[in-house]
């Protein structure tokens, strides 16, 4: 049996040395250590958590990961790693929730691609700087067409990776407000990168000029929480970046452009009751920096990608998962996104909900696997697949990409 352990190197604000992501600051070769690992001068990878072995330990059951790691791995980790409880399926259905199925689709979220010019400790995408899935036009135009096709479509949510990075993003907005002169268009932004150069900054202008609702991750109110999971100086540019959406506007009572700030947990536990969080929130940012916002979406760590490689790391993988697990409220079953969500991937497969995708969990089987298949009836009236990440958006007051769902 192997030991991994996992070296970071944090690079502040930038983008710096071989390794293309905000946890590599030196080059590969800087990091050979005892492994006699070595990579050639200036060579780029991928991975955001390098993996060493050293041999003859017996430390974790797990084989190693990365961020990066195919999907299936993670999800082999999910479903066979004994913790002590129970499946999530028979959770459901000893609540009588079995199978569990959409409701219909009144959410369309699109996932223009994974790259991002930030590298976030808790990012279930597993986004960087590195990442090269781009959503390209023509499975924009698919997604346009879905909505034309279902008029119960009411939202489109664009998410990431980093939606500004992608170069269609400003045609997708416009086309999608034409069709949807009435609807929601949400785009999520790591605010960051509103400040990076003159190409991003024409997006807070583009987005008032099109009435787009911005969710913003935030995930707290002190500079030493968010820098620690999101890197240095990424609290200060982003107050930077909220006073000029609130110049522009937003956040403003009475103004007509939402603007949501999201919290996660800086670590493996619950998120506190989202309303007290939003007046702590408030009070903070008001009094510190003069901020408004319109609210506060409270979003549980899903154990996938970065976290899930966190919790086995630091060996408490299977005290997170029995958290949720006993934190498990059948209340929330009923409001959960993926009955009335359909994500849809850079590459125009369909997913039930945006961490299904990053686990490559693709929809059952007869609905159909990409979105120039949509069918809104059949889609509508899918079967959910779960597993034991799900436990992540039942536990406590439950958890989506709107926030607290009770």
């Amino acid at each position: 049996m192997r030991e991994f352990f996992s070296i970071r190197i944090f690079a502040g604000n930038g983008v710096q040395a071989g390794c293309r992501c905000a946890y590599a600051a030196v080059r590969l070769n800087d990091l050979a250590l005892k492994s006699g690992y070595a990579c050639a001068p200036g060579e780029d990878r991928k991975a955001t958590i390098f993996t060493l072995y050293r041999m003859e330990t017996k430390l974790l059951p797990h084989r190693p990961m990365s961020p990066h790691a195919p999907a299936r791995e993670q999800v082999r980790i999910l479903e066979t790693t004994d913790c002590g409880i129970c499946s999530f399926r028979s959770r459901l259905a000893e609540t009588g929730d079995a199978p569990l199925c959409s409701s219909g689709i009144s959410v369309l979220q699109v996932n223009t691609g994974y790259r991002c010019n930030l590298c976030c400790s808790h990012c279930h995408v597993g986004a960087s700087p590195d990442r090269i899935e781009t959503m390209n036009r023509e499975t924009m135009r698919h997604c346009l067409g879905a909505i034309a096709k279902e008029r119960g479509i009411r939202t489109l949510d664009i998410t990431g990776g980093a939606p500004e990075m992608n170069p269609e993003l400003p045609w997708f907005i416009r086309e999608a407000r034409r069709l949807m002169p009435d609807g929601e268009i949400i785009v999520r932004t790591n605010l960051v990168i509103l400040l990076s150069n003159g190409r991003y900054r024409r997006y807070p202008e583009l987005f008032r000029a099109q009435r787009a609702t911005l969710v913003a991750s935030l995930p707290c109110y002190t500079r030493e929480n968010v820098d620690g999971q999101r890197g240095s100086g990424v609290f200060h540019r982003s107050i930077e970046a909220l006073k000029m959406l609130n110049a522009l506007g937003y956040g403003r009572a009475g103004g007509g452009l939402e603007l949501h700030l999201v919290y996660n947990p800086g670590g493996p536990f619950l998120p506190g009751e989202q309303q007290a969080l939003e007046e702590a929130y408030r009070e903070k940012l008001r009094e510190a920096y003069g901020i408004e916002f319109t609210g506060l979406y409270t979003i549980t760590n899903m154990p996938v990608s970065r976290f899930l490689e966190s919790l086995l790391d630091k060996g408490g993988f299977c005290n997170y998962m029995t958290l949720l697990a006993d934190r498990f409220n059948p209340q929330a079953v009923g409001n959960l996104m993926c009955r009335n969500t359909l994500s849809v991937g850079w590459d125009g497969r369909l997913y039930d909900c945006d961490f299904n995708q990053m686990l490559q969990l693709p929809l059952l089987s007869p609905s159909p696997s990409h979105i120039r298949e949509f069918d809104g009836d059949r889609l509508g009236r899918r079967a959910v697949a779960v597993g034991q990440h799900c436990y992540g958006c039942t536990a406590g007051a439950g958890s989506s990409c709107q926030g607290s769902l009770l």
